[in-house]
């Protein structure tokens, strides 16, 4: 599989991340939010391949075991989104916790319980920005975080609410890394060309 192939496996899985990596200039940094963003695809994906939860639980074991392979550069050869993860963590010297928080979020669902936006929603935009702007802006993009995650979960109004403090918090925020988290700024069920031109707005104002 070619970097185009997981490029257009984003955006058929993760559409409104992958409509706020187009804003990434820099195109080894763009790839490398699509591989982040890649795997996120397929770790939501399992529970629509298969109809048990002990089922869906063993492949996100699997993916959770494949964590050595990837957090000691030695990822699970032919495999491209492994190999991908691998680079990107290997070059921006990304944390173990969050993702293994994120699949520890993601068994959890399967099996009924509430969605862990921490671990589903923040740790990955924080994930993001390191890739883009490097380390110290985690509290600053929690919120935005935060606000994507109640967006995806139905909790619009909640959402809302939260925009504001959110949006005090990116200021801080360097422009570079915005596309990171300009996704959170997208109405969930806008037309694409509303959405393109919503994450255009949100980038240049530096706003969600």
């Amino acid at each position: 599989m070619t970097g185009y192939d997981l490029d257009a496996q984003v955006r058929a899985a993760e559409h409104d991340r992958w409509l706020s990596s187009r804003f990434v200039d820099d195109a080894e940094k763009r790839a490398d939010l699509i591989a982040l963003y890649a795997l996120e695809a397929e770790l939501l994906a399992i529970p629509t391949r298969v109809t048990q939860p002990m089922l869906a639980e063993m492949r996100y074991t699997w993916w959770s075991e494949q964590l050595d392979g990837v957090f000691s550069n030695n990822p699970r050869i032919g495999h491209p989104v492994l190999e991908a993860l691998t680079s990107v963590v290997t070059r921006h010297a990304l944390p173990r916790a969050p993702f293994e928080a994120l699949i520890d979020a993601h068994v959890d669902r399967v099996n009924g319980h509430p969605h862990d936006l921490a671990a589903l929603f923040v740790g990955p935009m924080q994930m993001a920005v390191r890739i883009l702007a490097g380390e110290g802006h985690d509290e600053t993009v929690a919120g935005a975080g935060q606000v994507f995650g109640l967006m995806q979960t139905g909790q619009e109004t909640e959402a809302k609410a939260a925009k504001a403090k959110a949006n005090r918090d990116l200021a801080r925020l360097p422009a570079t890394a915005f596309p990171a988290v300009a996704h959170a700024a997208l109405s969930r069920q806008a037309p694409e060309p509303f959405k393109r031109l919503q994450i255009f707005w949100a980038t240049v104002r530096g706003r969600i």
